[in-house]
């Protein structure tokens, strides 16, 4: 993405605004709720909702002491698996006693009766959201530690003893890599508005190339920056947010999720990584590998194939929406673009990869 781009998206996704007419609900019974179910309440309670495309409306609930925040499934008609707010509330809620940075959760609610649908609460952390991968406000040592901790932190959550702090449901076991080609594949040929050559050979060389699932860890599926929130001060993550697409799997798919940012993000287009501050990306591998206790990584050409084709998938599904009227239209016609363009990348590193 380009600066302006990126300015663009922080402008729009950043802060509260006053709740949205198709997201209102009874803030007397969410009150009652509150003053019932969380712990050390005093109201009285005032409601904003925050800014930006949570699938999952989120909302500021601000009492005169402190501030909280509600996640809750949208009103309507929904696919069964999706929006599943208690299993978010069950991964930080696990998590949060290990001092992994994850909010601190109050309760979930899977009472309708109370806002309309199922929610939970927790608290509201206050740092800084870093919108800009290039990190320009910053001196190149200060990007450095916040790059660092950020690969540190997700390193930490695939070491966590997933069986031993109650999450061994929280996936399945296995095959990870095999039911989420299916699961973008399945996406994709839903939402295709045009053939394109390089996901049809993607579509079948994918499935019969599978690496080995060598781990099985706790995964967030959408880890980056503006996904957690790091220290006012320090340059350490505080909490790491948005849970929706959690779960159990292969941990390269989470790491080579990030490592995309030096492939085909704003990283990739900075002349001297090592001048402005940032790891390269043998500097990042390394520094996860020390960490997870490895020796090295494998199938990385492979992986980036698999995370290119997962984008396109994601980004023809929006496409998919606008054709059948349910999104907006100025943001389809750019993942429109978008999608063959990572189609023909994805391809390129499949080749790499021995396809």
């Amino acid at each position: 993405m380009t600066d302006t781009a990126e300015q663009e998206r922080e402008a729009l996704n950043s802060g509260t605004k006053p709740v949205a007419e198709s997201h209102k609900f009874d803030e007397a019974s969410l009150l009652a709720w509150m003053e019932a179910n969380v712990e050390g309440f005093q109201g009285p309670l005032e409601v904003r909702q925050f800014k930006g495309g949570q699938s999952n409306p989120t909302y500021q609930l601000v009492t005169p002491a402190k501030k909280y925040v509600m996640r809750r499934k949208p009103p309507g008609k929904l696919l069964p698996s999706a929006h599943a707010v208690d299993r978010e509330y069950k991964v930080i809620t696990a998590l949060y006693p290990t001092g992994f940075p994850v909010a601190r959760s109050y309760g979930l609610c899977t009472d309708d009766s109370v806002v309309g649908t199922w929610f939970y609460v927790m608290d509201m952390v206050e740092g800084r959201i870093l919108w800009d991968q290039q990190l320009p406000q910053y001196e190149p040592a200060e990007r450095h530690a916040i790059f660092m901790a950020k690969i540190k932190t997700l390193a930490d959550l695939h070491n966590t003893d997933y069986e031993a702090i109650g999450l061994g449901d929280y996936g399945k076991p296995g095959n990870y890599m095999g039911r989420q080609v299916d699961r973008w594949t399945k996406q994709y040929k839903a939402s295709e508005t045009v053939h394109l050559e390089e996901m049809e050979k993607l579509i079948e060389w994918l499935p019969k190339s599978l690496p080995a699932q060598e781990r099985t860890s706790i995964v967030h599926g959408d880890y980056r920056l503006d996904n957690m929130v790091i220290h006012p001060t320090e340059a350490r993550v505080i909490a790491v947010l948005d849970w929706e697409l959690g779960t159990l799997g292969e941990p390269l798919a989470d790491f080579t999720y990030l490592l995309m940012n030096w492939v085909n993000g704003t990283i990739a287009t900075l002349p001297d990584l090592k001048a402005h501050g940032i790891p390269t990306i043998d500097e990042a591998v390394a520094a996860y590998c020390e960490a997870t206790n490895r020796t090295g990584l494998h199938d990385l050409d492979w992986f980036f194939a698999y995370n290119m084709f997962r984008l396109a998938g994601i980004c023809q599904g929006i496409v998919g929406r606008v054709r059948d009227g349910t999104a907006n239209s100025p943001q389809a016609t750019a993942m429109a673009a978008r999608v063959p363009l990572l189609a023909e990348s994805a391809w390129k590193y499949a080749q790499k990869a021995g396809a």
